[in-house]
């Protein structure tokens, strides 16, 4: 589960991760009511306004049919408003959403940490994640933080740093200092560095996070150490041990459909193929997807409906996949262990039924607890549904389906 910037700054700094302070809010007027209070706050004309999406690159990115950029200085009240007017409602575009972009409805005024002082300014990047080839916890780092980390890393490799964190050990003092030397600190902001990442490691742990990217991490001119930007993701098979932290969740920055199959209990995920599937079943359902490209067909989606689906949630996934209109077939592959075939296709015949004016090709393959009596359900069905039981007659008919 992801959350916005000012969510995870929020967190953070239960960890005592220094932020660069702001307050969010989704209209014109209280953004102008934030100007003034981190005016007030920390004596800069100056302020920051941030869209607040589930998307990076919003510095580069735009509003659609503006040149209204995601993040923007503001000198002034009247600088807040104007760049609150064009971000709130508008379709934000980055390299990370796609052409297709992201509604803006809520912003971050936040306060300017480019103050001038005795030294100079400086921006890393740094995030945590697993990495499950090694079956620990790595943290990444670059001194070439802000907005073009991506070419740094694709063009300049070398400069990407990474330390390896046992996830039963917690951080060596040792690893933490190591970062804030190669990030070429010293002095007192080596110190605030320190502390930065050993609380921003603790941070990530005692979150349940599947990955915590700061970028950029900023060295201010009086050598404080805070995350100026902040990207959160958390585990969400560990939010049964965050009941406050699964209240963030923003459903209208997911796709609507993997939502709508959360309601059902069903393991959804959106795919750009061409070929619908259901199954019972994450393995079966990971094989079922070679199926299809072998046959000459891309999955349009992941869906495991479960090892106890009945006819209900299989209608809703039906439902939730016809819903795609890219799909030019549906292979539906159930394996009867728990769950009873049978059911499951009174399930399908339901919801075609149902739906009516089904266009595509829709191969059911049903093996296990009560195959048989499956079979003769939907052949006698009058639909246009084709059966097999052998895992090769559903992937020839899936062929001659994508042909």
């Amino acid at each position: 589960m992801n959350l916005h910037e000012y969510q995870a700054k929020e967190l953070l700094k239960r960890y005592n991760v220094p932020v660069q302070e702001g307050i969010a809010v989704d209209n014109v007027m209280a953004a102008e009511e934030a100007y003034r209070q981190i005016k007030n706050d920390y004596g800069n004309n100056f302020a920051v306004v941030k869209a607040q999406i589930h998307a990076g690159g919003r510095g580069k990115g735009k509003i659609e049919g503006k040149e209204q950029r995601g993040v923007a200085v503001a000198k002034n009240l009247e600088g807040v408003t104007d760049i609150a007017k064009n971000l709130l409602g508008g379709t934000l575009v980055t390299i990370q959403t796609g052409p297709a972009g992201k509604k803006v409805n809520k912003i971050l005024i936040a306060q300017d940490v480019y103050y001038p002082g005795p030294n100079e300014v400086k921006e890393f990047y740094l995030s945590i994640l697993l990495d499950r080839t090694k079956g620990q916890n790595v943290i990444m780092y670059s001194t070439e933080g802000g907005m073009d980390i991506e070419e740094v890393a694709h063009n300049t490799p070398e400069k990407i740093f990474k330390e390896w964190v046992h996830p039963g050990a917690g951080l060596p003092g040792f690893q933490a200092r190591k970062i804030a030397f190669n990030f070429g600190l010293s002095g007192e902001a080596f110190k605030n560095c320190v502390k930065f990442v050993t609380n921003l490691y603790n941070a990530y742990i005692g979150l349940d996070c599947s990955m915590l990217e700061i970028n950029p991490l900023f060295k201010t001119s009086d050598e404080k150490i805070i995350a100026v930007d902040c990207k959160m993701g958390l585990d969400e098979n560990a939010l049964m041990r965050h009941n406050e932290l699964a209240a963030m969740r923003d459903v209208n920055e997911e796709d609507p459909t993997e939502v709508e199959a959360g309601q059902y209990n069903l393991n959804f995920v959106k795919l750009d193929g061409n070929v619908g599937c259901m199954v019972n079943g994450a393995g079966l359902a990971m094989a079922t997807m070679d199926m299809i490209k072998l046959a000459g067909g891309e999955p349009a989606n992941f869906l495991d409906v479960g090892g106890t689906a009945n006819a209900q949630t299989v209608e809703a996934g039906f439902k939730i996949i016809m819903k795609d209109p890219n799909v030019k077939a549906i292979l539906i592959n159930i394996f009867g262990g728990i769950v009873r075939c049978d059911r499951v296709a009174a399930g399908v015949i339901e919801a075609y039924n149902k739906m009516g004016n089904i266009n595509i090709p829709i191969i059911v393959r049903l093996q296990g607890t009560n195959a048989v009596e499956a079979k003769k359900l939907i052949d006698e069905s009058g639909l246009k549904v084709q059966s097999a039981i052998q895992l090769s007659e559903a992937a020839d008919l899936v062929k001659k389906a994508v042909a």
